[in-house]
């Protein structure tokens, strides 16, 4: 039964907002839709995890689907509605075409979480210990992402910088392109100077980027830095460390191996600074943006600070270079005037930047108008329509070979 305000949003994971910043990125995008009067669905095809969110308990629908099975088009078609949204690429590489074929009047929107083809990149890089370079960025990767951004109504952009690499570096349409950071705002009453200690670093493992910067920041960082601040803890916390992170645990040299944490609020909150030399990655970091919720300066560098301040001070300071790193860690460490100018400076950025309040009505002004104006929003994307058209001889029939395969 067609809902003139319902959504369908295809999961790559079940959120999981405590473990990651997609997590609470999934959240707050469900928050806005549902405040809008939509009626959601959630679907995935993961496993449904101890630490998701219970959806069921905030009135949305789940629904566990398959891969390759003709399931989904009963389901989709069925439910019938007006707005799908796709979590990252690879989800709409799956069921994009589904969708297209039963439900071929529904807007569907992409959220990329980061630009999967640059993070990619960079990491190459970085394991090879080489500079940059644009080139990196032509790669399979780049081509399954950015046909899945075009063959989308509108992809939701959470980088600024990642925007104007899409359209100065491959020609995307800024039309195709909608800017939506993650929201967050202050809290209350934080810890002052004098009742914190400690460096703490938080992420989730599974993410790449995160177990890199830790190997980094155990290898390379802490040697230096530790000199600096004998009577300091390195405290890591993340969520699904495995054995190799586990193995980094040396209380010894002051680095301790936390794991998952039960409060990221009560873990930032309570250490002096938050560091996060992340040498690879895309998108806004969920770290650095709790850092200033908690009124934690942090020291991060460049990739890391990337697309989240503009032209305002950072929250701390921003360096690449490992011993200029840990020497700006200790001096923000013990210099209270530094510090509490930092956190100000991390306040100001969430007012300016990164409250809901500058973007949820433009947001929904903005899915209402594709929503009303599809068709002639779609005729000026026929670059979209024509990898839609190819899509048919390649995905799908994949898709449709598994599936008798599995019968």
């Amino acid at each position: 039964m067609l809902k003139s305000k319902s959504l369908l949003i295809l999961g790559f994971v079940w959120p999981e907002p405590k473990s990651s910043a997609a997590g609470s990125r999934m959240m707050q995008l469900i928050e806005l839709f549902s405040n809008d009067g939509y009626v959601i669905t959630f679907a995935s095809t993961a496993q449904n995890l101890e630490f998701s969110e219970d959806l069921k308990a905030l009135g949305i629908r789940t629904e566990a689907i398959v891969l390759n099975d003709v399931s989904f088009d009963v389901f989709v078609k069925e439910l019938n509605p007006s707005v799908v949204l796709f979590d990252r690429f690879m989800v709409e590489e799956q069921f994009g075409w589904r969708v297209s074929e039963q439900c071929p009047t529904a807007l569907k929107i992409l959220d990329t979480e980061d630009l999967h083809c640059l993070r990619q990149a960079r990491q190459k890089s970085v394991k090879e210990e080489r500079e940059f370079n644009s080139n990196d960025l032509y790669s399979d990767i780049a081509k399954r992402e950015l046909a899945s951004i075009l063959r989308c109504d509108t992809s939701l952009m959470i980088s600024e910088y990642e925007m104007q690499l899409l359209q100065e570096q491959f020609s995307i349409a800024r039309d195709l392109l909608y800017y939506l950071p993650l929201f967050a705002k202050a809290l209350p009453t934080p810890l002052p100077f004098s009742e914190r200690k400690d460096l703490v670093f938080i992420g989730n493992f599974l993410h790449e980027p995160n177990w890199d910067a830790v190997q980094y920041l155990s290898k390379i960082i802490w040697p230096l830095l530790q000199p600096l601040l004998p009577n300091v803890k390195m405290l890591i916390y993340g969520a699904y460390p495995t054995q190799k992170v586990l193995e980094l645990h040396r209380p010894k040299s002051n680095f301790y191996i936390m794991g998952r944490a039960a409060s990221a609020q009560e873990v930032i909150g309570s250490a002096r600074l938050l560091v996060a030399p992340i040498r690879f990655g895309a998108g806004i970091k969920g770290k650095l943006i709790e850092a200033m919720q908690y009124g934690t300066p942090s020291i991060t560098t460049s990739i890391g600070s990337e697309a989240m301040h503009g032209a305002l001070p950072w929250n701390g300071c921003i360096e690449d270079h490992p011993l200029k790193f840990a020497k700006a860690t200790a001096s923000y460490y013990l210099q209270q005037e530094l510090w509490e100018a930092s956190q100000a400076n991390g306040y100001t950025l969430l007012k300016e930047r990164y409250d809901i309040e500058c973007y949820q009505m433009d947001f929904l002004q903005h899915i209402s108008f594709l929503t009303n104006q599809l068709q002639s929003h779609r005729n000026k994307n026929f670059i979209g329509a024509i990898l839609q058209h190819h899509l048919l001889s390649s995905t799908k029939y994949m898709a449709k070979w598994i599936e008798e395969k599995n019968k």
